[in-house]
């Protein structure tokens, strides 16, 4: 029972799950069926709530409560025009929790906390971290470099323990970047963290609604170094698998890029309910308030419409495929259920033969 009780941490008694095992809302990939397939399996999944039409959000959610009686959490994007909308649908509908990785400020904050539900944002750095405490947060997630999407350059076994040092001693940690097993959770675990969080394993599922065209190319993908840091889609660090695609925007001017991005941005509108107006809006707050240029906020729209045409179309080389590192040495699609219960099997296993090198003092 030793792994058992070892598996039970801050994170689980926080949010209600029985494993410190968090889903990460992906977006074009965290739906209904997978967030409820995590929590199902003894996690705890969160919604995509920013690649979604406003009038289909509420759906999604009532959706999930039908396919699960476990907690769950909702995220979304301080900047996204219907943000108020969604903390109004987390708050009527009961949400557990919401991720966020830019804050909401401290009144939605409030709000949230004020309503009971937990407010658990995505940190890349410890005074991130630091501030979003500040701010209320209940809970941090810390994405290390390894992992997918937008991230930073600090390796995972670097920036967990700087974040545990900093903030570890109020909050829960949940380590993300490069976990996959329970290998990896027991690590972050020693590292000081209270669980894992988990992307791109779990965007390799047998409930993720990824197209099976596009979860083929993350299984080619043998080589974790072809998955690489680029720039091109919003002029943030995002990490992505090598596309034909991918080289292209390398290759294209800074004008080409802008030019699509203001294409997109306006083809997101549909998804978000904003006028073009909203969106210009949207992108000026964006540049205020965080470390990017005017130029970068207006590209922010540019990757969920690319992402979209992998992820939604299933046309992997038509579109790009946002993934941590992981995913080069991933070869196998489970479900929620047998990569939840494998991962507790081999923490356990693996927690219980640490315990047995331990001496007793003579």
């Amino acid at each position: 029972m030793l792994g058992t009780t070892m598996l039970t941490t801050r994170l689980t008694e926080l949010l209600g799950c029985r494993y410190p095992i968090v889903q990460t809302a992906m977006g074009w990939v965290a739906d209904p069926r997978l967030v409820a397939g995590s929590c199902n399996a003894g996690g705890f999944g969160f919604l995509a709530g920013a690649t979604i039409p406003p009038e289909e959000m509420e759906r999604d959610i009532l959706q999930v409560k039908a396919l699960t009686d476990r907690p769950f959490g909702v995220n979304f994007h301080m900047y996204q025009p219907n943000a108020a909308d969604i903390i109004d649908m987390v708050i009527r509908h009961g949400v557990r929790a919401v991720s966020y990785s830019r804050s909401p400020g401290p009144e939605m904050i409030r709000k949230l906390k004020d309503a009971g539900v937990i407010c658990m944002p995505t940190v890349g750095l410890p005074k991130h971290a630091i501030k979003a405490v500040q701010l209320g947060a209940d809970a941090v997630t810390v994405q290390g470099g390894e992992g997918g999407g937008h991230t930073g350059a600090v390796p995972t076994t670097l920036l967990i323990p700087q974040v545990v040092d900093a903030v570890g001693g109020q909050v829960p940690v949940v380590a993300a970047g490069g976990f996959k097993d329970g290998r990896g959770l027991v690590a972050a675990l020693a590292w000081g963290a209270d669980g894992v969080a988990m992307g791109t394993r779990f965007l390799l599922t047998l409930e993720s609604p990824v197209p099976e065209a596009t979860k083929q190319c993350y299984l080619d993908c043998k080589d974790p170094a072809n998955i690489i840091v680029s720039r091109a889609m919003d002029g943030m660090p995002q990490r992505m698998i090598m596309n034909e695609l991918l080289a292209d925007m390398e290759r294209a001017s800074a004008l080409r890029k802008l030019f699509i991005a203001m294409r997109n941005g306006l083809a997101f509108r549909k998804y978000t309910g904003a006028s073009v107006v909203g969106l210009l809006k949207s992108a000026v707050a964006m540049s205020r308030s965080d470390d990017m240029t005017a130029a970068q906020a207006i590209m922010s729209a540019n990757a969920p419409m690319i992402i979209q045409k992998a992820m939604v179309d299933g046309e992997p080389t038509r579109g790009v495929l946002p993934s941590g590192q992981v995913a080069g040495v991933i070869d196998t699609l489970l479900s929620c259920e047998e990569l939840i219960q494998s991962i507790v099997d081999e923490a356990e296993q693996r927690l219980q033969a640490l315990a047995s090198r331990v001496s007793s003092p003579a």
